[in-house]
């Protein structure tokens, strides 16, 4: 299938029916296109307008992965061959993308995403805002833009400064990796089942009689996940292991801008640590784009106060803006399409990034109303 998004229904006890939407593109993680954006997007719609269907299950194809974010190669393709022009399919991309990751955020409907394997950032985007999120044992998140000179977009700015402490601006500075229980302590899992319990939970959505009052099947689908749930073990969660450490790391912020001249040294260290997992985080900030560090902080402080839809038009401003920064074209050439792994930042070190950096990519990059203006006008 071309568009990548196998689609289909599960009939129930009581006639009515789930709707299953599968993203099968497994040689690639599952990555997530502009075609596989409309084609879930179109089917949430249809869902979510049809009385008969109940609710909705997103999972994702090969067992390996839900989502390991979205086609940024593709983007950096249209990108070189614009050569310096505005790109279209960057704005395209963005604007569909948010709009997807807003309509799961709103959905009166119950929206279970079985969040197995790896899941990154754009795939996160599609789980963070589901009713009933379920990771499992192989489950990796994380959002790790600042090794592409991104920023965690996708509702990263809303969910982000919502997690324990200033955990989630730790993630953003180093892309960390979390398991299942820190998904869950992080608030991004809602449930925890094993690998293998999916043909077990279709089984039981297709055995149950739903009410079709959205509230009464959000809570009977609660139940039909939390008695297939492994026993929550948060001792293996490493973002509440070492909370103490990271809330050192990054220090006090007092809701203000972040200050990395101080932050950035207390990561630095941590690449020497003897705990691979702060380790490998200490690495990740040390080796990734400054410019990323600075738009991430920038974007912890001002999106704190704003809606949901604010927080999307705010990132797709943002999203244009750094994508036509150097940074991007290097990170991703560095990762993926080279893949030295040796990236050469425009901006080598925090001190080098311009006063105004920030502001500058966050700035409108378009004439008129804003395109996701409509976002947040009609209830959902």
């Amino acid at each position: 299938m071309n568009d990548c998004v196998s689609l289909r229904e599960i009939p129930t006890a009581c006639g009515r029916r789930f709707g299953h939407a599968t993203l099968d593109s497994p040689k690639t993680l599952n990555a997530l296109t502009l075609p596989m954006i409309d084609r879930l997007a179109a089917a949430l719609d249809a869902w979510l307008a049809d009385p008969a269907i109940v609710g909705i299950l997103l999972d994702g194809a090969g067992g390996k992965a839900f989502c390991a974010g979205g086609d940024v190669a593709a983007l950096y393709r249209a990108i070189k061959a614009a050569g310096g022009r505005p790109v279209p399919e960057a704005a395209h991309f963005f604007e569909r993308e948010y709009r997807l990751d807003y309509r799961i955020h709103t959905a009166a409907k119950p929206i279970l995403c079985w969040g197995k394997g790896i899941v990154m950032g754009g795939g996160i985007g599609l789980l963070a805002g589901a009713s009933h999120r379920v990771a499992t044992p192989s489950t990796r998140m994380a959002m790790p833009e600042i090794t592409i000179g991104l920023y965690p977009d996708v509702g990263g700015s809303w969910f982000l400064p919502r997690m324990p402490g200033h955990g989630g601006l730790f993630l953003a500075l180093t892309g960390a990796a979390l398991n299942a229980a820190s998904a869950r302590f992080a608030g991004l899992a809602d449930f925890i089942l094993a690998d293998g319990a999916l043909d077990d939970v279709l089984a039981a959505l297709a055995a149950t009689r739903w009410s079709g009052e959205a509230q009464a099947d959000r809570t009977q689908l609660s139940r039909l996940l939390q008695a297939r749930a492994l026993p929550d073990d948060i001792a293996t969660a490493p973002l509440y292991r070492h909370f103490n450490r990271i809330e050192h790391a990054i220090g006090p912020t007092g809701g203000g801008l972040p200050d990395l001249a101080a932050i950035a040294p207390r990561l630095r260290q941590l690449a020497d640590d003897a705990d691979p997992w702060l380790a490998a985080a200490g690495r990740a900030f040390t080796h990734g784009a400054p410019s990323s560090a600075v738009l991430s902080a920038t974007l912890w402080h001002q999106a704190r106060q704003l809606s949901l839809a604010e927080v999307f038009r705010l990132e797709y401003q943002a999203s244009l803006g750094a994508t036509a920064r150097p940074d991007f074209i290097e990170g991703v050439r560095a990762l993926l399409i080279d893949k030295d792994r040796q990236p050469r930042w425009q901006y080598t070190a925090l001190e080098q990034v311009p006063q105004g950096y920030a502001e500058d990519v966050l700035r409108a990059r378009f004439s008129g109303e804003h395109p996701l203006a409509d976002l947040g006008r009609v209830k959902e």
